[in-house]
């Protein structure tokens, strides 16, 4: 498997609506719809993209083989670096080797003492995030949709409880 991540910019729009539209995509995601057209599209890349400028950090596409998996990486909620990845079904087993090297640079090249990832309540089978070293940190709403909010820290960094 080759992977590659690339600016949002880089990828053609239609792959991403063709993602952000799909029915088993939507299901995990309650603030998406599936009427996420053209404009939509070109107004979400340019959101996203511009968080490069503003953090130093933003999601980016996934490309495995050269075809478009999906999105994903560090997005700034409320001050957070908190990790999306939104992968097309063809693609969900590659989550883990995509969720490596977003924490690699994560921990190491940003140099970031956490992460989260907000998880809606929908999502009842969890207990991978758990296995990747994540712990419960609270619940957040969005625009008006309640998530769970778990939170990893650096390897070496000390969580809340060992402080």
């Amino acid at each position: 498997m080759t992977l590659e991540f690339k600016r949002l910019t880089e990828v053609d729009l239609i792959d991403i609506i063709s993602l952000n539209n799909n029915p088993h995509v939507l299901r995990q995601m309650p603030l998406g719809s599936a009427n996420f057209d053209l404009a939509k599209a070109r107004e979400w890349v340019q959101q996203k993209d511009a968080q490069w400028q503003q953090y130093g950090y933003g999601p980016w596409a996934f490309l495995i083989d050269q075809k478009f998996a999906g999105w994903g990486g560090l997005q700034n909620e409320a001050g957070d670096a908190d990790l999306a990845l939104v992968l097309h079904p063809d693609f969900w087993g590659s989550g883990k080797s995509i969720y490596l090297e977003i924490m690699k640079h994560a921990f190491t090249s940003l140099g970031l003492e956490s992460m989260t990832i907000l998880l809606p309540l929908s999502r009842t089978r969890i207990k991978g995030i758990f296995r990747l070293g994540f712990q419960p940190d609270g619940e957040v709403y969005i625009e008006g949709t309640r998530f769970q909010r778990f939170r990893l820290y650096a390897p070496n960094k000390p969580g809340p409880s060992d402080r």
